[in-house]
């Protein structure tokens, strides 16, 4: 009888008690086999295994959603188009839960999930989502998020699926309605990191956008802080996990009153500010190999300090900004003055950060992220972010409209733009008006050529005032030089 092989009926995405010689449980957990940049798009790569999936994955990589094609055609034939794409991938997902093939479960989230970000638009596409949540969507994910049986990849997606329904829906009942599910997920401490950390995503963006109550917001709080803990049910958490879980506070974080977060009693009427507690944790995943992680620490530092500066403005108190410099918030006397003071001098450090322990790019993505970091948190200067749209410009000014950005832009990844300028949830949380945002909607291919384009008359004009003052400041340095 032939020997059997030893790999044979060992089932994608688990391991058993012989894959690792220093596990001591026999056990089977999921393997962790996503890498930290693990995104939807990457997953759909990995489903392509057989060739009936081959032509989505074509339609998937060559519709990349571009706003400018979308605003120079027909819109109500646009529409009606993007909606009947959702409904298709709807009844595709209704099948999932007796669907015994993994791959094409995943496949048909992955599908899901592009249609809920690009195609469910406007009031007719949340109407639609909404309306199909109790027999398709969550179903489908909670089919997706079973342990042991689906794999890390399709649980990943489950994961995504559910947290851009979140921002679609805007529904209490959703938000309830997936909150036991995902926190199992959570801390099953035996599941990827990337899994995890997504369902813990797609916890934090529902309570964000459907939850009111802000009791409910605080005990997802407390699941944060125990995550990003350096061990959490006496396992080390990964460094990428505990990344996700600082985003995850820093989000629910903006919802709350400056007091909450940095109050303390040096300040009339603050109780213990939520962010002072988590300081020396904050303080020491700085000096943290990982640089995700010491990013994420440092954006979490920054919306601290700018809550505590917002604490201690007074207009009553006369002089300029300069003057009023110990009325708006300081640190000083309170306890957690040296604390803030080794916080700054590690994130001036890593601003100017060199060496050959980072590669060139990373180096240069991390000094220029913190030399942001340093400007509020050393400087006390309000950070600038720029959105550029087709009806004009967003700007930000605020860390808590930062971090609120940063985190739906990844939820969204290619449907961002397409959702802020149709979906009225997303216009309220960035205060912004959607006729303003479509305002250039009817223009023409040749229009967008000569008003939009890198060779239209204004781009040239710019590029011509920017080569003119190049050669002024080099005429100006070749002066003092030779001077």
């Amino acid at each position: 009888m032939p020997k059997k092989h030893r790999n044979r009926g060992r089932k994608k995405g688990l391991r058993s008690e012989g894959d690792d010689e220093n596990c001591n449980d026999a056990v089977d957990v999921d393997v962790d086999v996503l890498s930290e940049n693990y995104t939807v798009a990457e997953s759909l790569c990995s489903t392509l295994m057989d060739e009936s999936l081959a032509e989505s994955f074509s339609e998937f990589e060559e519709e990349s959603n571009n706003i400018e094609e979308w605003a120079g055609s027909e819109e109500a034939t646009l529409t009606t188009n993007r909606h009947n794409k959702l409904i298709e991938s709807l009844s595709l997902a209704s099948s999932m839960a007796t669907e015994r093939r993994g791959n094409k479960r995943e496949h048909n989230l992955l599908n899901l999930f592009k249609a809920i970000t690009q195609y469910a638009t406007g009031d007719n596409g949340c109407v639609t989502v909404s309306s199909r949540l109790d027999d398709v969507i969550i179903p489908a994910c909670t089919t997706g998020l079973r342990g042991g049986v689906a794999s890390p990849s399709e649980q990943y997606a489950a994961c995504r699926v559910l947290e851009a329904t979140s921002i679609l829906t805007a529904s209490e009942e959703f938000s309830e309605s997936i909150y036991d599910p995902l926190v199992k997920v959570i801390k099953a401490t035996g599941r990827a990191p990337q899994v995890r950390g997504a369902a813990l995503r797609a916890l934090s963006i529902a309570h964000f956008i459907c939850d009111s109550d802000f009791f409910n917001t605080e005990t997802v709080l407390d699941l944060c802080e125990c995550v990003f803990a350096p061990r959490y049910r006496g396992e080390d958490v990964a460094t990428s996990l505990r990344a996700t879980a600082l985003d995850c506070w820093a989000l629910l974080s903006t919802t709350a009153h400056d007091e909450y977060v940095a109050g303390d009693e040096t300040i009339t009427g603050s109780g213990r500010g939520r962010g002072l507690i988590i300081l020396s944790l904050l303080n020491d995943c700085l000096n943290h190999d990982n640089p995700m992680l010491r990013c994420a620490a440092g954006e979490t530092l920054s919306l601290i300090h700018e809550a505590r500066l917002n604490l201690g403005i007074d207009n009553s108190v006369g002089g300029n900004a300069s003057e009023r410099r110990f009325a708006r918030g300081s640190w000083e006397g309170s306890d957690e003055e040296v604390i803030m003071d080794e916080v700054k001098q590690r994130i001036a450090e890593l601003s100017v950060e060199s060496g050959h322990h980072m590669g060139k790019k990373l180096k240069k993505e991390q000094r220029a992220l913190f030399r942001e970091y340093m400007a509020t948190i050393v400087e006390d200067e309000s950070p600038s972010e720029i959105v550029s749209l087709r009806g004009g410009q967003l700007t930000l000014n605020t860390w808590r409209e930062i971090i609120q950005l940063k985190f739906i832009r990844h939820c969204l990844q290619g449907g961002f733009q397409i959702q802020l300028m149709t979906n009225k949830t997303l216009q309220m949380v960035f205060g912004v008006d959607g006729s303003v945002l479509n305002a250039n909607r009817n223009m023409s291919q040749l229009e967008k050529r000569l008003t939009l384009s890198k060779t239209s008359d204004s781009a040239k004009a710019i590029d011509l005032e920017r080569a003119k003052r190049r050669k002024s400041k080099i005429a100006a340095s070749m002066k003092i030089l030779y001077d």
